[in-house]
């Protein structure tokens, strides 16, 4: 941790108002898409790599929207890795080659506010990406976190049908160190409670292997048997728990995700996952290089920020949030490959084939 507008007419709906989080990852892509500094400079800091759309999606989109709105802006980019201190000197680094802007996607929201109060201290604005970060910020760009939960508790309410009233479900969160985590959480109870039996519920922390072992210790307590749906709150840990369900003997139930992951996708056309949630990435991405260069250049963000959210430091901060979308093997069509962020050829390897031909994608 969405009813529901899909497709194109999403991006639009996004548009119009301008997406696992995930943390844990050993793999080090901190880097620059600038030698720095300068009056006119960006500094982007994503969380992590191990969540594909960062890397893939978020860094090439934010950079094209700023040169595309400031010909003279510069981009400075680091990625933390899933280290909250990494992510912490990134923004001392940042400061130092002389950024103007930080746009952040915290790897630990609480963590993170002494960092964000120096940069603030130096006359430096920051914007929140995706995660609303504790702290002086500025504004913050995200998608409506308590849909998302609700679309994917419903999602699931929705796979059971008329079993739902007597389903035992197990339920992986996200990590609490990320805020997004609590409101889909938050979201999906409120689909969930009163109409299925939630019977397990722990955190996954965002990784595959922590959910794939909470998902083993469900199946311990509660019995393969008795476990009729299972919630996760992104597709990274679907993963996870979709192998666990299968060395189990479990299949056939409903499990749902978030993220639209390639994987994910790929696994709702399998049948080993029931469905995910599609933040559109370039949405959020134009959304947040236009508060970005906004408050480079001094402009107001009023038109763009057109609601507030309170921080967990208590800062009520300008926002402005997306439209989430459930999808489903009936909507992969108009959803993910309407808005061309994957191709069929993408999708329906070798393995997929089958399922992707069944499902009318080939």
């Amino acid at each position: 941790m969405r009813r529901v507008v899909i497709g194109t007419a999403a991006v639009s709906m996004a548009l119009s108002m301008a997406a696992c989080g995930k943390a844990g990852d050993k793999k080090d892509d901190s880097g620059s898409s600038s030698s720095g500094g300068g009056s006119k400079t960006i500094g982007l800091l994503l969380p992590d790599s191990v969540t594909a759309r960062y890397e893939k999606f978020d860094h090439p989109l934010f950079d094209a929207k700023v040169k595309e709105l400031c010909a003279d802006c510069k981009v400075e980019y680091a990625n933390a890795a899933g280290d909250a201190a990494k992510q912490a000197q990134q923004v001392s680094s940042m400061i130092t080659k002389g950024v103007k802007v930080i746009v952040v996607s915290a790897q630990d929201s609480a963590a993170i506010k002494s960092s964000i109060q120096t940069a603030v201290n130096k006359g430096i604005k920051v914007v929140a990406y995706d995660r609303l970060a504790q702290g002086p910020v500025s504004a913050y760009v995200s998608f409506d976190n308590v849909k998302v939960g609700e679309l994917q508790g419903q999602a699931l309410v929705d796979a059971l049908g008329s079993k739902a009233k007597k389903s035992k479900v197990v339920m992986i969160n996200g990590d609490d160190a990320d805020p997004n985590a609590g409101q889909f959480k938050q979201g999906a109870h409120k689909a969930l409670d009163g109409k299925v039996d939630i019977a397990y519920e722990q955190s996954g922390l965002w990784k595959d292997s922590v959910a794939a072992q909470k998902m083993k210790a469900a199946i311990t307590q509660l019995g393969a048997k008795k476990i009729a749906g299972v919630y996760s709150a992104n597709d990274g840990m679907a993963g996870g728990i979709a192998t666990t369900l299968k060395g189990a003997g479990i299949s056939g139930i409903p499990l749902t995700g978030q993220d639209a992951e390639l994987a994910g996708i790929q696994r709702i056309l399998a049948g080993t996952q029931s469905s995910t949630v599609y933040k559109a990435f370039k949405p959020e991405a134009d959304a947040a290089a236009q508060l970005a260069v906004n408050l480079l250049e001094g402009k107001d963000i009023k038109s763009l920020a057109t609601t507030t959210q309170t921080s967990g430091s208590g800062d009520k901060v300008p926002s402005q949030l997306l439209t989430p979308v459930s999808v489903t093997k009936a909507n992969i069509k108009e959803t993910v490959l309407k808005d061309k962020v994957y191709t069929v050829q993408d999708i329906c390897t070798a393995e997929f084939a089958k399922a992707c031909k069944a499902a009318g994608l080939q």
